[in-house]
């Protein structure tokens, strides 16, 4: 498309695209947003901004010897003091406190020196850092010895075609579980299977595209997504409550309904709108190439029996551990249910054992070397990550070090609280703000990093919590998927399309799964909103209001 052509999909895409393409990596904005904080830090702290907090401390009293005269303590000559007690419930009284907060400069000599010494710590100590990393291990292994994808496939050549649109939102949806395992596996065999029953093959396309993308966050399960969210949700809450925990389950019951919803929504859609235009409209091309999709080798199935009962195995033994008392997972642990705060390593667990079985069954593994090997090549395609990671924690410790981070939450939240916006409304305007922010940042880690540690702190200041912005999030960053250029998988499906219609472009791609950007936004959007009315928690530990407990 020139430059002069009218501003339709195409267009506008091609705009947005030149103007991402604009933007530097995503380590690098995290490089300048740290120095921009440094430089932010210096001129409050020389302007002199304070910011008043509310604070509850304990209600203190001196401490009177037999004389009732005040105690003094020898080594600082300080009186003695005592935190009172309510006479009837026995518990430490407390109080209200107002306090003022102060920038602290990171290019003091004090900063400079905090930055340097713990810039080490700062990357260890990131919380998305290791969950991520001991995720994908398992996860990785999975993927990489075919498991996920032969799971995948067999679900689909299994389905009734009256079922087969669906079936193909359902299985996109819980593609997830293999993070970009759904993004290559799925959609030729989706197309090749809507061909075999006489329906257009770009349909199934884009049903199936639309699941793995719009619907990325959703799903039935906890995947790498929930640890790597809730990380970032966490450390975003602590700028304003140092001990704040959020739980990588805290998402999984609006998840479940989210994924029920998208799969009748998708449905719907292509059912209404997709399929009645394109099957009028199919080009000639789409028509050339005959059968179905490939069945599952002698291999494949083997391997699949196999890995699905050692799957049957882990599980067993997980509910064991959970259910039996004395059991390992049993009982409450330091913050959640024990089994919550090990979900990441049952995470590992689940997806490590049948995918290690699949590859042993199948011959892709014959050895501990090959084993290792696979691990290893798992955590080098997470290099890009561990270098964003480092810059992402920079950013968000001088955020917290230097205050600007809870005094910028403090000063935003009593600015929303004189405006009275309602909650929901805020929520809506955070889905729709997220939308338009992944039409340029592709990344949902990089965007939810720079949202995290402004948005999080700042909707607890008006009771929002943690774990409702990171739900919202997760809406927003989800349905503009299939319609940004910054979407690295967009140009495989692209590709995938020319198979069957080769003078297919990518406004003919934005045309067909706009549809489904536009419904799904609305239709989640509103799920959301529903959930907040009813007042359901979003998961185990996935409380809806942020009310701080007292110190």
């Amino acid at each position: 498309m020139s430059p002069a052509a009218p501003a339709g999909p195409g267009g506008v895409l091609e705009w947005v695209e030149r103007i991402g393409n604009r933007l530097p990596d995503p380590s690098t904005l995290f490089l300048a947003g740290a120095l921009t904080v440094m430089l932010a830090s210096q001129l409050a702290a020389s302007l002199g901004w304070t910011v008043e907090k509310t604070i509850a401390r304990d209600m203190r009293a001196p401490v009177l010897d037999a004389r009732g005269a005040p105690v003094v303590d020898p080594a600082t000559g300080a009186p003695v003091s005592a935190a009172l007690t309510d006479p009837a419930t026995g518990e430490i009284r407390r109080e209200l406190s107002r306090v003022s907060l102060r920038a602290t400069s990171l290019l003091s000599a004090d900063g400079v020196f905090w930055a340097l010494r713990n810039m080490v710590s700062n990357f260890i100590q990131f919380p998305p850092l290791g969950i991520v990393l001991v995720g994908m291990l398992g996860i990785g292994l999975a993927e990489r010895t075919g498991f996920v994808g032969a799971l995948l496939k067999a679900t689909l050549l299994a389905v009734p075609a009256p079922l087969l649109t669906p079936t193909v939102f359902f299985v996109g949806v819980m593609s997830s579980l293999g993070l970009d395992a759904g993004y290559v596996v799925l959609p030729p065999v989706a197309a090749a299977l809507y061909k075999a029953v006489g329906r257009s093959p770009l349909v199934g396309l884009a049903a199936v595209f639309a699941g793995v993308s719009a619907g990325f966050s959703a799903n039935l399960l906890i995947t790498a997504v929930d640890p790597l969210l809730a990380g970032f949700s966490q450390a975003g809450a602590r700028i304003l409550d140092a001990r704040y925990e959020v739980a990588a389950t805290a998402n999984w019951w609006f998840m479940i309904a989210s994924t029920l919803l998208l799969t009748g929504v998708g449905w719907g859609v292509t059912a209404r709108i997709v399929e009645p235009r394109f099957g009028a409209a199919q080009p000639a091309t789409a028509q050339r190439r005959a059968g179905g999709p490939e069945p599952l080798t002698s291999a494949e199935r083997r391997g699949l029996l196999a890995a699905l009962a050692a799957a049957g195995i882990v599980a067993t033994a997980v509910g064991a551990a959970v259910g039996v008392p004395g059991a390992p997972l049993y009982g409450a642990g330091v913050h959640f249910d024990r089994w919550i705060e090990a979900i990441i390593a049952l995470l590992f667990l689940g997806f490590f054992v049948p995918g290690l079985v699949y590859g042993v069954a199948t011959g892709s593994l014959r050895s501990d070397r090959d084993v290792a090997r696979t691990l290893g090549d798992t955590m080098a395609g997470m290099g890009p990550y561990i270098v964003l990671a480092f810059f992402a924690a920079q950013f968000i410790e001088y955020f917290r070090y230097s205050g600007l981070g809870e005094m910028l939450a403090i000063a935003g939240g009593q600015l929303l609280s004189r405006a009275a916006l309602p909650a929901p409304l805020l929520i809506l305007a955070f889905v729709l703000v997220v939308a338009v922010g992944n039409l340029f940042i592709g990344s949902a880690s990089a965007k939810y990093a720079f949202f995290a540690p402004v948005f999080v702190p700042m909707f607890m200041q008006v009771g929002i919590s943690p774990e409702l912005t990171q739900a919202a999030y997760r809406v927003g960053d989800s349905v503009s998927n299939v319609v940004t250029p910054l979407n690295p998988y967009l140009v495989i499906i692209l590709v995938f399309m020319r198979r069957y219609a080769p003078e297919a472009g990518v406004g003919t791609l934005v045309a067909l799964m706009l549809p489904y950007s536009i419904a799904f936004t609305a239709a989640w959007a509103v799920l959301l909103l529903v959930w907040m009315g009813i007042g359901l928690e979003l998961g185990p530990a996935g409380p809806l209001v942020y009310a701080p407990e007292l110190p």
